[in-house]
């Protein structure tokens, strides 16, 4: 068993002990001597979105985003979390360049509610694109804050001090040198300058563009790396949480006679929280299995076999954006018309480290430990849940296993606080697999058609698209069209539901379902007009982002034009996420006496302005890839009305090793570019480039995600024989 609790954030082997709250004096004493200007409230800064669209700022003292140690040591604050994709190596080196430090005095303290900066969570690519912007300009003001210092030192003029390596040296004379640790030293500086200063060109770079290993690439690979369920302290109880067996169940009843026969347990009932308490987690779980509890139903009617004309036919609102030219318009001047429908299913999150927290009360102060992706998100729950106020509540993220999107709502940790309040004791809440599928926030299914036109020159002279209850993230017109709208239809603010159950963000949210329809209906244009599937996307584009990556892509993979089907099985997809532009080329082969597809080649090219850390941002490819494969083949939630079936693994499949194609990721230089969102983008094209791929093998086209093998089969009978 591991004692006590060690904050696990620094890439580095040295450990900051968190076994307590802490207050302002606690706070100076661990950081030390050191440049430091107290923590003030949040002034005017950078803005920060949150996935319901509240708005809060950054703030503006460079303070809260690092702190300079005496020994030199430069300790990155950050509220976003570490949950595998590697900011808790590129936001260090960002630091270190910003500074002019070496990269490896740098370490990063993240989503510790109580020591970094005010954070709305970690989705959507942005740490980055978003944060890092600010947070370099909070080291570039630190930077000439402390070389004014060493002018003021040396009496000489700061336009003649140069900094290399956290020294300060006078240009004209080499012996006026001073390092940051020594100007920082035992100091608490008030300091700002009125002119901010800009943030180092690209050019002077010593980091950045460079490749790095995973910073805690050892912690995690020899099993030292904590989890939230790798905690323990002393006196600590686990719990158990009597759930409903279905979203749209109420209880009517409760029996606990039986489960509080059990030794060694305690039943704890708050309100709508029943719960069993008790040092051993197994015993627990018996107890909870002898509480009996009856229920009301109210389902919704459907499940996942209605679900397509379910939401169709279902009560809406509707949205119209990127209106340009007249559609009617589009259709006279079009020889060809096209009209398709597609559809996608929920998807689980499914990580492999299911929710959990543990809470302690100690002093009034309640400090919980949690995987998920918005630590300051959770606090305010809990500050609304318990009726705290803000600063009696403290969250600590260590690594998260996996999130995905699906650890931004944070319910174990409110259950964790709940019940670590009523039983005065720390208390550790770990959900199950089957509580991980029940309480998902899945991706939400969605039904998209289209309805456009090309001319007899192969242009595109219309784009009608409508998409139902998925979202709009990718739905933009990615191509020069003359004449485009976009209708989004969803839930009425006021009205009744139509999901189910609960949903959110998925792995760029909806953009995969978007870019699939999207890309298909293009390759069913480009098919029509008898012109290979690359030629008619240049043809029809002017982003010069996009057709970058598409000749990159090809170039890799050695592509020749051809009219598709060619029976070849090679297909093509693009699109835009989190502002960066990504290109797919895939070889595939097809059993057609079974209906399997497997993947043989994927050639990834992407556009993300300035690349951080090339390594980091290749593995991320990858892992798009491989997750990719996924919502292509194989996942899709089965359900009855609020009853979840897929409860786990056995049922629900996820990507094998087995199943990985050669995969070549290629990233375009970019290096005078704004940085981009890069862990998301190569995930949208997996399902249009597979079903491109796939048509172009069999002449079969694929409509619906997942392709599993009833579907490819149904399709091949549809199929005209190839020519």
């Amino acid at each position: 068993m591991k004692k006590g609790i060690q904050h696990m954030m620094e890439p580095s082997n040295d450990e900051m002990n968190f076994s307590s709250g802490l207050g302002r004096r606690d706070f100076f004493r661990i950081l030390g001597g050191g440049l430091l200007i107290l923590l003030t409230p949040w002034p005017a800064g950078e803005l920060e979105a949150t996935p319901s669209g509240q708005r809060r700022q950054l703030p503006k003292d460079y303070n809260a985003f690092l702190h300079i140690g005496e020994d030199g040591t430069v300790t990155c604050y950050t509220g976003k979390i570490e949950m595998g994709q590697g900011i808790n190596t590129a936001l260090p080196v960002m630091m270190a360049d910003e500074l002019n430090v070496p990269v490896d005095k740098v370490k990063i303290v993240m989503g510790d509610t109580d020591l970094c900066p005010f954070d709305a969570g970690t989705w959507g690519s942005l740490s980055v694109r978003q944060f890092g912007p600010a947070m370099r300009a909070a080291a570039a003001e630190a930077r000439g804050v402390l070389t004014l210092m060493a002018a003021e030192k040396f009496g000489v003029p700061k336009e003649q001090l140069e900094v290399r390596d956290g020294v300060v040296t006078d240009i004209n004379n080499s012996k006026n040198k001073i390092s940051y640790a020594d100007l920082a030293k035992g100091k608490k500086i008030e300091r700002f300058l009125d002119v901010k200063p800009a943030a180092e060109d690209y050019s002077r770079f010593t980091y950045i563009g460079k490749s790095y290993k995973r910073s805690d690439a050892f912690l995690k690979v020899t099993g030292k790396a904590e989890y939230t369920g790798d905690l323990r302290l002393p006196g600590m109880l686990y719990a158990r949480i009597l759930r409903a067996p279905s979203h749209g169940a109420t209880r009517t009843s409760l029996n606990l006679a039986e489960a509080e026969k059990v030794e060694g347990v305690k039943i704890v009932v708050e309100d709508d929280l029943v719960a069993v308490v008790g040092e051993n987690l197994e015993r627990a779980g018996e107890a909870l299995s002898k509480i009996k509890a009856e229920y009301k139903y109210d389902e919704l009617m459907v499940n996942d076999k209605s679900l397509v004309d379910y939401m169709l036919k279902a009560d809406s609102s509707s949205e119209k954006m990127d209106v340009k030219g007249n559609i009617d318009e589009g259709r006279k001047l079009s020889e060809f018309n096209f009209e398709s429908q597609f559809s996608d299913p929920y998807l689980a999150h499914s990580p492999i480290e299911t929710h959990t927290a543990l809470a302690r009360f100690e002093g009034g102060k309640v400090t919980v430990w949690a995987s998920t992706q918005s630590p300051f998100g959770l606090k305010q729950s809990i500050v609304n849940q318990l009726k705290m106020t803000p600063e009696n509540v403290r969250v600590i993220t260590p690594f998260v296993g996996g999130g995905f999107g699906g650890k931004a709502p944070s319910q174990q940790g409110v259950e964790a606080a709940r019940l670590a309040k009523l039983t005065g004791r720390p208390v550790m809440v770990v959900w199950t697999r089957d509580e991980e599928f029940f309480f998902d926030t899945f991706h939400p299914a969605g039904v998209i058609k289209i309805n456009s036109g090309i001319d007899k020159d192969g242009l595109i002279k219309y784009w009608d698209y409508n998409v139902w209850f998925s979202g709009t993230r990718g739905a933009e017109p990615v191509y020069d069209i003359p004449n485009t709208i976009t209708t989004s239809y969803d839930e009425k603010r006021d009205g009744p539901a139509v999901h189910p159950f609960g949903t959110g963000a998925w792995r760029a949210p909806n953009n995969n379902t978007n870019t699939f329809a999207r890309e298909v209906q293009i390759d069913i244009m480009a098919s029509r007009a008898g012109t290979d599937p690359l030629e008619f996307r240049l043809k029809n584009l002017k982003n010069r982002h996009i057709i970058d990556c598409l000749k990159a892509a090809a170039d890799r993979f050695g592509y020749k034009p051809h009219k598709s089907p060619s029976g070849r099985g090679i297909g093509i997809a693009c699109g835009t996420d989190a502002g960066a532009w990504v290109a797919h080329i895939a070889e595939v082969s097809v059993d057609k006496s079974t209906g399997k597809v497997k993947v043989l080649r994927m050639v990834v090219a992407q556009d993300m302005g300035l690349c951080v850390n090339p390594e980091g941002s290749l593995m991320q490819m990858e892992g798009c890839i491989t997750m990719g494969l996924g919502y292509t083949f194989t996942e899709e939630l089965k359900f009855e009305g609020g009853n979840i079936q897929d409860r786990g693994f056995d049922t629900y499949n996820i990507p094998r090793f087995s199943w990985l194609p050669k995969m070549e990721c290629i990233i375009l230089e970019r290096n005078n570019e704004p940085p981009q969102g890069g862990g998301e983008p190569a995930i949208i094209g997996i399902g249009a480039v597979v079903a491109n791929a796939v048509y172009d093998a069999t002449g079969a086209r694929l409509f619906t995600m997942p392709f599993t093998p009833e579907r490819v089969l149904q399709a091949l009978k549809k199929a005209p024989p190839l020519p």
